[in-house]
């Protein structure tokens, strides 16, 4: 998405700079189906303009002032942070007085924006072998929670924040772990074939034995989760080579 967001800025910048020296900048043509809807928005503001004698100032007014607004908008094609990886990152203190936190309760709501009617915390949790298959724990706070052996097939956790915490042989067969973060954790003999991991982050993590068969993983993500030191063995589960699984090769 940010590198199709870049292309479009960097088309309204090239079009505003031909119109200044009078010449036209030729693309590519995956770069002019790219910016397809910025050239038709364009060429009516070229329309509207032609009946006054400076509509070439006009266009480059509008042209600059929308790259500009593109720009601070989207900001740059750097690879974006795993939810939970910000920097001086705060949590508010856990309600001890809530004695039915530590359940695996599936949100109702959706879990595109891990959208809650209340804070889902399930730090220091011992939920060791629970099944919350299919359920949506999509913007879960685990930290120091034991969810060893647990199965999440088919389930969501996007937006989750599962810092230090412990996954020892968990299933996350056919799930969804969208932006979240392990950071810390222990992910030892972990399954997480044919599972979605995008924008996820596995630094710090124990990945050792983990098998991330037919995982989908984005190219940023796997050259992060390839300089994992722990990132070998094989899966005691399905038998896989943790590395290869991910498909880094050999050392």
């Amino acid at each position: 998405m940010r590198s199709v967001r870049t292309t479009i800025v960097l088309g309204v910048v090239l079009m505003a700079a031909s119109l200044s020296s009078g010449f036209v900048v030729k693309t590519s043509p995956s770069a002019q189906a790219t910016s397809s809807s910025t050239t038709t928005t364009t060429a009516r503001l070229m329309s509207i303009s032609s009946s006054s004698s400076n509509w070439q100032d006009s266009c480059k007014t509008v042209l600059a002032t929308a790259a500009l607004s593109m720009l601070l908008a989207f900001g740059s094609p750097d690879a974006a942070l795993a939810d939970g990886q910000t920097k001086d990152f705060k949590l508010p203190p856990i309600d001890r007085n809530d004695k039915g936190r530590c359940t695996f309760s599936s949100s109702s709501m959706g879990q595109a924006n891990a959208a809650r009617d209340k804070l889902y915390d399930l730090r220091e949790c011992k939920l060791s072998g629970k099944d919350a298959s299919g359920f949506d724990l999509s913007g879960v706070i685990m930290s120091k929670t034991d969810v060893s052996k647990s199965k999440f097939v088919e389930s969501y956790f996007s937006k989750g924040y599962m810092h230090d915490s412990n996954f020892d042989g968990a299933d996350f067969t056919n799930a969804i772990v969208d932006r979240a973060s392990f950071s810390g954790s222990s992910l030892k003999g972990t399954v997480f074939t044919n599972a979605v991991l995008t924008g996820t982050s596995f630094d710090g993590a124990d990945v050792e034995d983990a098998d991330f068969t037919e995982a989908y993983i984005g190219d940023f993500d796997i050259r992060n989760l390839c300089k994992n030191p722990t990132l070998k063995g094989e899966n005691p589960t399905t038998g896989a080579d943790t590395r290869l699984s991910v498909g880094c090769g050999l050392k």
